[in-house]
């Protein structure tokens, strides 16, 4: 298997995630592409290593969390490039987007999203949606838009970082 490594930061900023299993999918996706994990706010399940130990996640070692009380405290801290809203009311597509180095993608809660009061606050065109053909699905599995959206990025960090080689 390739290895995408040294190309570029990216984070993944979980905002109050509410399902374990999902958070555990997500830190697995950010472990094996070395892609910081930062959680905001409160989280009705606890995370530790004892606790993922017993849910048999043995590669929490490897996973670069950081925790922050909200997220002006994570941009405040971390600085990210751009900070990118994933939200099932974002008009403008995920793909439509040229990602940068150090860059964050910013994803909501799985029963409450971002909020609309909170996506009213930043720009609109930096809120992103993944587009999906059948009306009558609400939205994708957070862990599962995470992925989505996390590959393409990386995939255009390779791309540019490739043709720097050549």
């Amino acid at each position: 298997m390739a290895q995408v490594t040294d190309i570029t930061i990216m984070y993944v900023v979980l905002v109050e995630p509410q399902i374990p299993q999902n958070t555990g999918s997500i830190a697995r996706t950010c472990a094996a592409t070395e892609t910081p994990l930062s959680i905001v706010g409160e989280i009705p399940f606890e995370i530790s290593e004892k606790t993922v130990r017993r849910a048999g996640l043995d590669y929490w070692p490897w996973v670069k969390l950081s925790r922050y009380q909200t997220i002006t405290a994570f941009t405040d801290q971390v600085q990210p490039a751009r900070s990118w809203y994933l939200s099932t009311h974002g008009t403008r597509n995920y793909f439509e987007v040229d990602f940068s180095a150090d860059d964050a993608l910013v994803f909501g809660s799985e029963t409450k999203g971002l909020g609309k009061e909170f996506l009213s606050s930043v720009a609109p065109e930096s809120v992103l949606t993944i587009p999906m053909s059948c009306a009558h699905v609400r939205s994708l599995n957070l862990s599962n838009a995470v992925s989505i959206v996390l590959f393409e990025a990386l995939r255009q960090q390779h791309l540019r970082y490739s043709s720097k080689l050549s």
